[in-house]
């Protein structure tokens, strides 16, 4: 059976847990509706469990999280070890949101909070043609976050970008390294549960622009059905 080894980085606040699911099963949700066969194991950082070699498993996901990336949290630097370790050995790997930053981070790149304040709710993604990985033009995903890659590694190219969010998508040079900023993950749903959530620190504006937001369509299912094949290639 195929396996995808998820490293969990972050948790979801405990009363929605019973309704939407841990960032595990929701990845697993998503990665199911294009293939059942897919099994998974699940590595909490959170709880200290160590990380395994990376070069024993057959493909990695790394989900998002509350932190930041340059919060002195004691997994980090383990867990950016553990990055390019599997990047050298060519593990197929993703990141999201915390993921994607995290590994931008280990390979290089520099990430912070944005000056353009938080993303939330529907956006819309402009996808660089011919990138081997995503085939559509632009998608619409919804997406949470403050942080930014600000400059990509040198080892990746942009594949997503958008007005707000520059380094939305990175493919990396050594073919197996995929990581995006939005959340193909999360439906629309949870993000309204997201938006009582940020009511509390977010513009009224932009939480109320994310609630509007989420009445038109998304393309979730359609990167992650090219996160799932991406995994298992």
């Amino acid at each position: 059976m195929p396996r995808v080894t998820i490293i969990e980085t972050g948790l979801i606040p405990s009363r929605y847990r019973a309704r939407h699911g841990t960032f595990p099963e929701m990845f697993a949700r998503m990665i199911h509706a294009d293939d059942p066969s897919i099994g998974f194991d699940v590595v909490s950082v959170l709880g200290g469990a160590q990380l395994p070699d990376p070069a024993s498993l057959q493909a990695i996901l790394i989900t998002g999280s509350p932190a930041g990336v340059y919060d002195e949290l004691d997994w980090i630097a383990p867990l950016e070890e553990f990055v390019r370790a599997a990047y050298a050995n060519s593990t197929p790997m993703v990141g999201v949101c915390f993921g994607h930053q995290l590994i931008a981070q280990a390979m290089g790149g520099i990430v912070r909070k944005s000056d353009k304040g938080w993303g939330i709710g529907r956006h819309v993604y402009q996808v660089m043609p011919g990138n081997g990985v995503i085939e559509d033009i632009e998608l619409a995903i919804v997406c949470s976050h403050q942080d930014q890659v600000i400059a990509a590694p040198r080892d990746a190219r942009t594949i997503l970008s958008s007005p707000f969010t520059a380094h939305a998508g990175l493919l990396y040079a050594n073919g197996a390294t995929l990581t995006v900023q939005p959340h193909p993950e999360f439906d629309a749903d949870f993000v309204h549960a997201l938006c009582e959530l940020h009511a509390d620190h977010a513009p009224e504006s932009v939480v109320a622009a994310a609630r509007a937001s989420l009445a038109e369509p998304l393309d979730s299912a359609k990167l992650g059905r090219a996160i799932t094949r991406f995994l298992m290639r």
